[in-house]
């Protein structure tokens, strides 16, 4: 959308930076709160790159997904959340046209990055369990290393597209730090970046459910005369349980996180409000659900990872 000279003037004028009215002791404590959720959010998805980079158990293609994922994250609580909390508090953009651009820039590569890799993970997991031999037979760590690389490239261009591009631009009038995007772009960001991968990834798990109760119902077919196999039943379906748990929570916080985002940017086009996604809570889940992740954290805690040949430990 191009705003007339007249326009600028007058979004300047509306998000004038106000005179700051908190007390000393709670703006100290609104930036020590900020400075604490984007360090947990560093420090969280670093364990996660360490566990996945370090052990060589876990370099297989889920894994090489997750780490993607995290190097997302980790972009957001180094970059993002210290720019825009500090927005946030301040009441107004004090870091220039420059870091406004980078911030947004920055701010809607991890954003599409990690929608795109969960999609990615929802396609990794349909096809280890609908097709098993396929997927041990083409789907290498190298494959899924060229198909990270390609969405981050492709986010890359598509997001400096999306904001330098056909008439874009970020206002960088005195305290404000907004994307301004026609709604022809607007749309298309809609589809590329929300509609599209969350139908994929909501149509895929839902497969992926059917696929595990199926497995379980046959489980049970063959196990149903022997009570000591029944006994291991139990504990299997337990384990089912448990999966299907954890995929329903990762899909479900990840949506919860995302669906704001573009309500806002529906009702209120110029938004001031910017995505975080999930970069904090992902790793929180990572080490609530998954055994290898408390496992290398319990091996990095007690620096065991710096012994020889400690990549070759067993986290499983």
């Amino acid at each position: 959308m191009n705003l007339t000279a007249v326009n600028q003037t007058d979004d300047c004028q509306e998000y004038s930076c106000p005179e700051r009215s908190v007390s000393f002791s709670v703006y100290v404590i609104l930036y020590v709160s900020a400075a604490a959720v984007a360090l947990l959010t560093v420090c969280g998805n670093l364990l996660v790159i360490i566990s996945v980079s370090h052990f060589k158990q876990l370099h297989t293609p889920a894994n090489i997904l997750i780490l993607s994922l995290a190097a997302s994250d980790l972009l957001v609580g180094v970059f993002v959340m210290p720019l825009h909390l500090s927005w946030v508090i301040e009441s107004c953009w004090i870091s220039g046209p420059v870091m406004c651009s980078a911030l947004k820039i920055v701010n809607f590569q991890a954003t599409s990055v990690s929608v795109h890799t969960v999609a990615l993970i929802a396609v990794d997991r349909f096809l280890a369990l609908r097709s098993p031999f396929f997927y041990s037979e083409e789907i290498s760590p190298t494959v899924i290393c060229i198909a990270t690389l390609f969405n981050w490239l492709f986010s890359l261009l598509y997001n400096f597209t999306l904001l330098f591009i056909n008439g874009n631009f970020t206002v960088t009038c005195p305290g404000v730090c907004i994307a301004i995007i026609d709604g022809v772009s607007s749309l298309i960001d809609l589809l590329v970046v929300f509609l599209m991968p969350c139908t994929l990834i909501i149509i895929l798990y839902t497969h992926v459910f059917v696929i595990v109760r199926k497995h379980v119902t046959a489980i049970r077919a063959l196990q149903v005369h022997n009570s000591k196999e029944s006994s291991k039943n139990r504990v299997s379906d337990k384990s089912e349980r448990k999966a299907a748990k954890l995929l329903g929570i990762l899909v479900f916080v990840f949506l919860l996180c995302l669906l704001p985002y573009y309500i806002c940017s529906l009702v209120i086009p110029y938004s001031n409000d910017d995505l975080f996604n999930n970069s904090t809570i992902n790793p929180i889940i990572y080490a609530l659900f998954y055994p290898w992740f408390q496992k290398s954290l319990k091996l990095i805690f007690t620096f065991k990872v710096f012994n020889k040949d400690s990549s070759l430990m067993n986290v499983l």
